[in-house]
């Protein structure tokens, strides 16, 4: 028996005025799925880039990919899940952004009774790929110093955290006093504000010279050539996502010029591209959570029917910590 339930959708690319709140009827779950009563849906910047174009997917089609419930129907060959389970995701079929929905039952992970379902999601995305560039893009180690590119975001936030853990030495960048004091409150060692600072001299001040073997970075095209003048030879550049847009024309030279670099443009499908895969990763996320060493700041709660103002927000770099949609 299908469910009616209300989303977010887009008939055509353009700005947050063609996000629309539509009725849609979601079927009963295939073999492989389950249906999710969602509480909270997080908000990416993802998002933002199938709602341009810059990603596509064929259209009309919903937004979002994350977001945590209760499951309240299971498919006839699923064996993980039953009715009743709380459940979490980071990565899924495109449209998250609605009260119900149908979800493939290898994206989920079990959530557990320690966590809200708001901090869930406003942790699946942001936590597992800072777990995967910390653990397995570039295993940092203890005593490392590494420069994270827009600390004071939702990713940034939980990689200060996550690198306090672990005893890396995280220098991060951001726009403003506010958001570095924010940075350096959540584990961050140093911050340098991109806006009023030359990153590059300045992290060659803070090294001694040596500058750092990786640098993680999320902005994109403004920041692309700064950041590989703050690698060492043979660092790993890790471009993991476009917030001030993609990179382009790339010139391979400049990597040998520059000291012999390594770059990488990894994403998270391709580090937990199987349910035991995904749940060990979440597993590490949710340790550090339940113990204490990751908080969740979520500075920022709206209600679905605002997904314009929420993306518009997040787009001109209002916000601090994480977003999320309170569905409950």
């Amino acid at each position: 028996m299908s469910i009616l339930t209300q989303a977010v959708q887009i008939e055509q690319h353009g700005g947050p005025e063609v996000l629309k709140m539509v009725e849609v009827s979601v079927p009963e779950p295939s073999a492989n799925e389950i249906t999710i009563r969602q509480h909270a849906v997080g908000l990416n910047f993802i998002d933002i880039y199938y709602r341009t174009g810059l990603y596509k997917s064929p259209l009309p089609h919903g937004l979002g990919f994350e977001g945590a419930g209760e499951v309240i129907a299971v498919g006839k060959d699923v064996t993980r899940f039953q009715v009743g389970d709380r459940v979490a995701y980071g990565q899924s079929p495109i449209g998250a952004y609605a009260y119900v929905r149908n979800l493939p039952a290898a994206q989920a992970v079990k959530l557990p009774q320690g966590i809200s379902y708001e901090d869930a999601a406003a942790m699946m995305l942001k936590g597992l790929t800072v777990q995967y560039l910390f653990r397995q893009t570039y295993r940092l180690k203890e005593g490392e110093t590494i420069l994270f590119h827009a600390a004071a975001g939702g990713v940034g936030l939980i990689a200060c955290q996550w690198a306090r853990a672990l005893g890396v030495r995280l220098i991060g960048t951001a726009s403003s006093q506010k958001k570095m004091d924010l940075a350096l409150e959540h584990g961050a060692s140093e911050m340098i504000n991109y806006t009023t600072e030359d990153v590059p001299a300045r992290l060659l001040e803070l090294t001694d010279g040596q500058k750092v073997p990786v640098v993680y970075d999320s902005v994109g095209k403004s920041t692309w050539e700064m950041s590989l003048d703050c690698l060492q030879p043979r660092g790993l550049m890790v471009s993991f996502g476009n917030a001030s847009g993609a990179v382009e024309g790339v010139n391979l030279g400049t990597l040998a010029a520059k000291g012999s670099l390594y770059v990488t443009r990894p994403v998270l499908g391709a580090y937990t591209n199987t349910p035991e895969k995904l749940q060990a990763a979440a597993d590490e996320l949710f340790e550090l959570v339940l113990a204490g060493k990751i908080r969740l700041r979520i500075d920022q709660r709206y209600r679905l029917e605002e997904a314009a103002l929420a993306q518009e927000t997040l787009a001109g770099r209002q916000t601090t910590g994480a977003s999320v949609f309170s569905l409950i």
